[in-house]
């Protein structure tokens, strides 16, 4: 009866998404939905970006083993990108009316650094959608007792299905109905299971001694870890398609600042959910959590919750688990579009036909790359973190320099880039030492290569592209 549902709820998802592509008429509609979004279905869609397996697999055994201080991360760090984003950089960004983030830096540097930007960003999506592939597959080992490979697979069709057919039209309705799904599911799962462990006071009591230690030691190591953490998705995953292409949908760049700052309120109460939920299992399992720490939850559901709870429990993993992955493989498959293949033709320009099928083949390709990569490694949180850093030691500095530096030139960028991935890529392979977090180093020699770099070689009056 449960592996029915979940087959009826995924069968449901894709004809929502086909229906959706009915509004895709060019190639804007189908990465950035026109810009037609209203707040409702844009503040679903930023809430869903990153709510998929880290924030509920990842960070429930990662909070049971580590306290907050394991979770900084995610959802704290997630709920503070959207925040900076809707703050800082969605009001100058949306007034350039780019398609994608790419463009931005066209804008800004020229097109030399939007192709190295664009270049940099695809790889770290890989990450992304493997960690979800992951997610999924682990969901129908656990209802359907299929193997790993088999539900990755699954899932990869799935998502492509109604992504290839709609573009950001169809991840935002079916966003919209996910995180409904999402939310009453988990609400539901974190009462039942507080009453079944003897209420939330009980929970609390026989919580571990460091589930509640919000802040580290104080000595500096302990700091600059901690701030590393925060950094890691709060700041890394500012430069990013993914969120640029969910707020840039929206109308207006005041519905995309008021969606930001709801989803990232959305993101951080609804985020404790699974957090709550996990120390559950102090009670639920006096004699130690699952063999498989990722698999908490989902054991928990299927040990202590009645049928029609379960069927909810999994639609509302399978939500967040699709809405993260659709837009993780619509990201770089703009980017590769936009970016680095339509440049390419220079004797003619590109017909609105050619880009839309040029879009859909680029996103299966990425599909493809990224099941690879899920057959490789199957960590949800290291999949999730690796990607991010990329991200941050690479592409914040550009991005936040072209907005607010006025002398932030296109040397400067290019030396930015290259300077704060090799160095990370150094002290990663610990060719090099580092006392601190690898990479808040490189991010600070990413910002030191900005700075010479502008001084050095100023932008000419033809650079100023600005």
């Amino acid at each position: 009866m449960l592996a029915a549902a979940i087959v009826c709820y995924l069968l449901g998802t894709m004809a929502l998404g086909a229906w959706a592509s009915r509004w895709v008429k060019t190639s804007g509609d189908f990465m950035l939905a026109g810009r037609q979004l209203p707040l409702f279905l844009s503040a679903s869609a930023l809430f869903a970006t990153w709510f998929g397996s880290e924030t509920i697999f990842g960070a429930s055994s990662e909070y049971l083993e580590h306290g907050l201080l394991g979770v900084i991360e995610d959802p704290f760090g997630g709920a503070l990108c959207l925040f900076l984003f809707g703050l800082f950089f969605a009001k100058p960004i949306y007034a350039m009316k780019a398609r994608t983030l790419g463009d931005v830096y066209l804008m800004l540097f020229g097109k030399r650094v939007a192709l190295f930007a664009s270049i940099f960003m695809i790889p770290a999506y890989f990450g992304f959608i493997a960690a979800q592939l992951v997610a999924f597959g682990l969901i129908l080992g656990a209802v359907a007792d299929t193997s790993l490979e088999i539900g990755i697979l699954i899932s990869a069709a799935v998502v492509l299905f109604y992504t290839f057919l709609g573009g950001m039209w169809a991840i935002s309705i079916t966003d919209f109905v996910q995180t409904i799904v999402i939310v009453v599911g988990l609400l539901w799962l974190a009462v039942t299971l507080s009453q079944e462990a003897g209420g939330v006071s009980s929970i609390l009591q026989k919580a571990p001694s460091a589930s509640f230690t919000f802040f580290p030691e104080q000595t500096l190591s302990a700091w600059m870890e901690y701030i590393g953490a925060w950094a890691i998705l709060g700041l890394g995953s500012i430069p990013s398609q993914d969120i640029y292409q969910r707020s840039m949908a929206a109308k207006n760049s005041k519905i995309a600042r008021k969606s930001l700052f709801l989803a990232a309120g959305f993101y951080l109460t609804v985020g404790l959910l699974p957090l709550f939920i996990a120390l559950s299992a102090v009670v639920l399992y006096p004699a130690g959590s699952p063999e498989n720490p990722q698999m908490l939850l989902p054991d928990l559901v299927m040990k202590h919750s009645s049928l029609p709870l379960q069927i909810v429990f999994f639609g509302a993993l399978l939500s967040a688990i699709m809405s993260t992955t659709s837009s993780s493989m619509l990201a770089p498959a703009a980017l590769l579009t936009e970016n680095i293949i339509k440049p390419l033709k220079t004797t003619s320009s590109w017909s609105e036909k050619q880009l839309l099928r040029v879009l859909r083949v680029c996103l299966a390709g990425i599909t493809l790359v990224s099941v690879l990569l899920a057959f490789w490694k199957t960590n949800i949180y290291s999949l999730i973190g690796e990607a991010s850093m990329l991200l941050l030691v690479s592409l914040l500095v550009p991005l936040t320099a072209g907005l607010y530096w006025r002398k932030a030139s296109p040397t400067g960028a290019n030396g930015s880039l290259f300077a704060g991935m090799i160095a990370y890529l150094l002290f990663y392979s610990e060719l090099v030492y580092m006392p601190v977090p690898h990479h808040l180093a490189a991010l600070l020699i990413s910002a030191a290569a900005m700075v010479a770099g502008s001084l050095a070689y100023p932008k000419t009056a033809h650079e100023n592209v600005s």
